[in-house]
């Protein structure tokens, strides 16, 4: 199957420059001008973007075991609407995947009926309980491309410095949820002057800084992969920045909720505000623009976290934590920080497919001969409604719903797929 995109304004080497390109079954066979090769299928891209499909380096796609939230198929169909190509599953499903077994499953279940390539995410610990390493080597053979335990933190120094080091014989990225529970506790919101206004207990800053603080100092000592999760605060980017100063090898990715929002969102009590870490002040999502504007955070990651609306709609302590953000990512982005004047679209495409496919060593993440054919068609005047019915995903839990975004992601191709087209849609 050969597809020709023409007239389309192409992202390589950092700049948009006019172009076509040619995919040939799952690669990209040419990129030039007026290309006249002949395609099975032909689009004309005049007047819109053509760029990398994105790659997701941190979701929950809640397959096995909680997929009233979210499955494999319903994840990955509205991540392709929202232009990824390529997700990274954290592994806090259930059961856990600290075994081959689950590893295995989730690659043939994405193989056979995914719409974007989907990478798995080891435990760190079993069960992600912190109490003992997981077999990190047995995964492996399955093809792991990391190992976490997000959405808990190991807390017991001992044994995350132990893991950590028999990670780093493998050269595998551990990825680091940082949260002192004991700090942290039983808090909803942001500790400071919204979680007094609201009478909510609240989770400060330390909670996650003294967490990154001790990891990197691991780091140091161990010299492993050490990659920050969600991370959220003007201090913790501090760290981040003394520890590249130092030749770690430490990443950081941030959010599009921390790049946007912040505690002043749950001034409504809107359960959809609810996520861990906890939105901040003004002046940390500022810092987390910052770092991202000039590198310090190496990537945006949505941390697509899907509830069921009964979930949510409950009483603002008894909801659990997590906004969905496959479908908003690139367009609210687009939006709040291109538009805004804030940060240059090639920055932002950058942040989002050519910087995490290189952390990974994929053969993606550029539009280049040869390399995989994971390209979508943008029409950036184009609006994307977040309504419930618009929606792919089973869960609708963002704080954007109602709301009309610039950015719409006219067609994905997957090796060369077409996983997604807005004409279908409507």
């Amino acid at each position: 199957m050969r597809t020709l995109i023409k007239n389309g304004l192409v992202y390589r080497d950092g700049a948009f420059v006019q172009a076509d390109v040619l995919l040939d079954n799952d690669r990209i066979a040419e990129v030039g001008q007026k290309l006249t090769a002949k395609a099975d299928s032909v689009f004309d891209a005049i007047g819109k973007h053509v760029m990398p499909g994105f790659i997701d380096l941190h979701v929950h796609l809640r397959d096995p075991g909680q997929m009233h939230k979210e499955d494999i198929v319903s994840g990955t169909r509205a991540a392709a609407k929202g232009g990824f190509t390529t997700v990274q599953a954290m592994a806090n499903t259930d059961p856990v995947v600290d075994n081959l077994a689950t590893v295995e499953y989730i690659n043939r279940k994405a193989k056979e009926l995914g719409s974007c390539k989907v990478l798995v995410v080891g435990a760190l610990t079993r069960n992600s309980e912190g109490k003992e390493i997981a077999s990190i080597a047995n995964m492996l053979k399955g093809g792991i491309t990391a190992v976490s335990d997000d959405g808990s933190c190991v807390q017991e120094g001992r044994l995350k410095f132990n893991a950590l080091k028999y990670a780093a014989g493998f050269n595998i990225p551990v990825i680091v949820h940082a949260e002192d529970y004991s700090l942290a506790g039983s808090g909803q919101v942001n500790g400071g002057k919204i979680s007094t206004q609201l009478g909510l207990s609240g989770i400060p800053a330390l909670a996650e800084e003294v967490m990154i603080a001790r990891d990197i100092m691991f780091a140091e000592k161990i010299r492993c992969r050490l990659h920050i999760a969600h991370i959220s605060t003007a201090r913790s980017i501090e760290m981040v920045q003394w520890a590249r100063q130092a030749g770690l090898d430490v990443t950081a990715e941030v959010t599009p909720h921390h790049l946007l929002l912040t505690e002043e969102a749950c001034v409504g009590f809107d359960t959809n505000t609810k996520v861990k870490p906890p939105l901040r002040t003004e002046k940390d999502r500022r810092a987390c623009f910052d770092a991202l504007r000039e590198g310090v955070i190496d990537f945006i990651a949505t941390d697509h976290a899907p509830h069921a609306d009964y979930e949510k709609d409950r009483e603002f302590t008894l909801a659990p934590y997590g906004i969905n953000g496959f479908e908003t990512a690139f367009c609210s982005l687009y939006e709040g920080l291109v538009l805004a004047g804030e940060l240059p679209l090639e920055t932002l495409v950058q942040r989002m497919a050519e910087a995490p496919a290189r952390f990974l060593s994929l053969d993606t993440g550029r539009i280049e001969p040869g390399l995989a054919a994971d390209v979508i068609m943008v029409d950036l005047d184009g609006e994307v409604s977040i309504t419930p019915d618009a929606m792919l995903s089973k869960s609708k839990n963002t704080p954007f719903l109602g709301r009309s975004f610039k950015g719409r992601v006219l067609k994905t191709w997957c090796d060369g797929r077409i996983t997604w087209d807005a004409d279908d849609a409507e």
